[in-house]
């Protein structure tokens, strides 16, 4: 079933028709994206560790994170895909069988640890391992974290990029890329599925299509967005006001 679930999601990378994925952070919102018809669900793991008190950035013990990641999976039906950051200093076998255990079939790996930037070639050995530990039954999506660290380089976002794929990644993600010249020319020379985090200022998603994206995620920005709202409602309530 695990594994037929990952090829139901690799199957939706579809560059120039992308898979849209809302970032949820718990079991309710994942049931709201499942029942809006969304063929798979992503978890955000800034929102994750912020709904379980925690920091972003591997602040949340891997024990934690992995049941907040199944109880998101016991709830849909869909594919569900994990953001695991950097892998919470596990090995690449270890981080593959913890992901089976939960039930994702997909995680999103990051290449650049307490902001600094891991060398390609050790991510790229990273990658090897979890493929080869996970056989197809997990869809890896590799982070590219240049246009995060002060390095918009497109030629390095490239190369990572081509070098992660090479080393068994299904998708790269250069998080950070949002000028729409920049992103039709990493998809053409990349050389494979490109997933382009949503937010404030880019390109609608019919236009990102156009552009050969093939998955479209929203990191931690919908529970940001939601919290304000919280924050609003719970303002009124302090100010004696119906918050309805």
């Amino acid at each position: 079933m695990t594994s037929d679930k990952a090829e139901v999601l690799r199957a939706l990378h579809v560059p120039g028709s992308p898979l849209i994925l809302p970032n949820v952070w718990d079991a309710a919102s994942a049931r709201a994206v499942g029942e809006a018809g969304f063929p798979a669900v992503a978890t955000g793991s800034a929102a994750v560790s912020q709904v379980l008190g925690y920091e972003d950035g591997e602040g949340t013990p891997v024990g934690e994170m992995m049941a907040a990641i199944a109880r998101i999976v016991r709830v849909v039906d869909v594919p569900v895909t994990a953001d695991i950051e950097r892998g919470y200093g596990l090995k690449p076998a270890e981080l593959v069988e913890r992901l089976a255990a939960a039930g994702a079939v997909g995680c999103n790996i990051e290449d650049s640890t307490a902001g600094t930037l891991v060398d390609p070639g050790e991510q790229a050995d990273f990658l090897a391992e979890m493929r080869a530990a996970a056989g197809q039954g997990l869809v890896i999506n590799a982070r590219v974290d240049v246009y995060l660290r002060g390095r918009a380089s497109r030629e390095e976002a490239v190369a990572r990029g081509r070098r992660y794929l090479e080393a068994g990644a299904d998708c790269v993600y250069p998080i950070g890329l949002g000028d729409e010249d920049e992103i039709k020319a990493l998809v053409s020379e990349v050389g494979g599925p490109v997933n382009i985090f949503f937010r404030r200022g880019l390109p609608a998603f019919e236009r990102l299509g156009e552009l050969g994206v093939a998955r479209i995620s929203f990191g931690g920005g919908l529970h940001r967005a939601a919290h304000v709202y919280t924050q609003s409602l719970i303002e009124k309530v302090k100010a004696g006001r119906s918050p309805y």
